[in-house]
């Protein structure tokens, strides 16, 4: 059973990413990357405020060390491959969604394997063991979908749905089997301390990046939000591919704030349609 699920989880990872590149398209993202404000705070908010929201939390809340593992994998992960979806609910710009998801999937790849060592307390594996499950599912599928995109769009678009069906397939693949394999732990876990963890992440993250993006427009300040918001859960697991051994703990409150980040991202997403008289959520 662990084994299936760490198939369907490879899968899941590197069929994201995949999406991710078929989306990226990189003259999109030339506007933003020429916005070096805007580059600044991606890389302050993803790489920077984000690891020590989630490092500071894992400290003020009473957590288990394996709990407290899981949600810095998910404070040094940001960007989910549905972002594109959500700002264009929230009408953000396109073309910095692009720049975002650029910027916060390379640095993932490249400031992950540093950052987990020193995070993490207790671990004690290599940075190259963290980087090299990462090159495979994230950032070799994420060129290739960026070249098929490059090389033609019509192609991209074309494949997208199929892309999109098998990835859904083996979300809920990889969601049944966690269920079936860490259940126990998703009933028995300390669910007043991991919950207002993962709830005062995700508000942090969300209110703070969207009010002190200060010189953005609203429409650049809703990308860099929501991406800050949304977590990419599967670069989040990735690092933990390269254990011989993970505590469940782990895995179930990375589980279990998928639900809490996807109902953060929404309601922010309604929240700036009722304060920004400029935008709607469709």
């Amino acid at each position: 059973m662990i084994l299936l699920l760490k198939i369907s989880l490879v899968i899941f990872i590197a069929g994201n990413l995949f999406e991710m590149g078929l989306l990226m398209n990189p003259r999109a993202a030339i506007s933003g990357l020429r916005n070096y404000r805007f580059v600044c705070y991606t890389l302050l908010w993803s790489f920077v405020v984000g690891p020590t929201v989630a490092f500071g939390l894992s400290i003020l809340i009473p957590l288990d060390p394996a709990y407290a593992m899981g949600l810095v994998l998910m404070g040094l992960s940001p960007c989910a491959p549905f972002l594109p979806m959500l700002v264009k609910k929230a009408q953000g710009d396109l073309g910095y969604t692009a720049a975002f998801m650029l910027i916060a999937s390379l640095g993932t790849v490249f400031f992950m394997p540093i950052a987990v060592p020193l995070l993490v307390q207790g671990l004690t594996v290599s940075s190259w063991a963290i980087a090299k499950p990462l090159l495979i599912t994230l950032l070799i599928p994420l060129t290739v979908g960026m070249a098929i995109l490059r090389h033609s769009q019509v192609v991209a678009q074309k494949i997208l749905p199929a892309v999109k069906k098998v990835i859904l397939g083996f979300t809920l693949s990889t969601l049944a089997l966690s269920v079936l394999v860490y259940g126990k732990g998703l009933f028995q876990i300390d669910a007043l301390n991991v919950f207002a963890a993962l709830i005062l992440f995700f508000a942090s993250l969300t209110l703070l990046s969207y009010w002190l993006g200060v010189g953005l427009r609203s429409n650049q300040k809703i990308v860099l939000s929501m991406g800050v918001t949304t977590r990419n859960l599967g670069a989040s697991v990735a690092p933990l591919l390269s254990l011989p051994l993970v505590d469940e703990k782990t895995i179930v409150i990375i589980v279990m704030g998928a639900p809490v980040m996807i109902g953060s991202a929404l309601l922010h997403a309604k929240f700036i349609h009722r304060t920004e008289p400029g935008t709607q959520f469709n």
